[in-house]
């Protein structure tokens, strides 16, 4: 009988002058950039936390801690690799992951499938296991006010 698992995600990082904007792995052309210790990559950062929450293995601050120098500018796809390995070193492989992106600018939509094939190719799933959408905060909050870009994720995990 194959066994489930569900976990969930958040991330949310500032928006800040001379950073790239990277998520799901892909530089998206903007003035602004993500404001963290690694690449900053909110959505690749929720869909690892929702990995590990599945199996109740902590979250991405235990294993890539801010405080730890090997992890500065660090490639979150990077980081996502070793998360994947963890998860199929215990027998699991990911069933989908649903995600969504909350930024009011810039507008994502032209980005959505390369983020989605680059997570994919990333956890060695196909690109329509992987759902990443987009809203806006309707203007509200500090991410209405585009001060941050924040995202969530869902992934369902399958015992292998």
């Amino acid at each position: 009988m194959v066994q489930i698992r569900i976990g969930n995600g958040y991330d949310v990082h500032q928006l800040v002058a001379d950073r790239p904007l990277i998520l799901g792995g892909v530089e998206i052309p903007h003035a602004l950039g993500l404001l963290g210790h690694s690449d900053a990559d909110v959505l690749t950062h929720a869909i690892m936390d929702a990995l590990l929450g599945a199996l109740s293995l902590g979250d991405i601050g235990h294993y890539f801690p801010p405080s730890d120098p090997q992890w500065a500018g660090a490639n979150s796809l990077e980081l996502l690799t070793q998360v994947n390995q963890l998860l199929e070193a215990q027998g699991w492989q990911v069933g989908n992951i649903d995600s969504v992106i909350i930024a009011e600018q810039p507008k994502l939509k032209p980005h959505i499938q390369r983020m989605c094939d680059r997570l994919a190719t990333t956890l060695n799933i196909k690109p329509d296991q992987v759902s990443v959408k987009a809203t806006t905060h309707e203007k509200l909050g500090a991410l209405g006010r585009e001060e941050g870009i924040a995202a969530y994720a869902v992934a369902l995990l399958q015992s292998s």
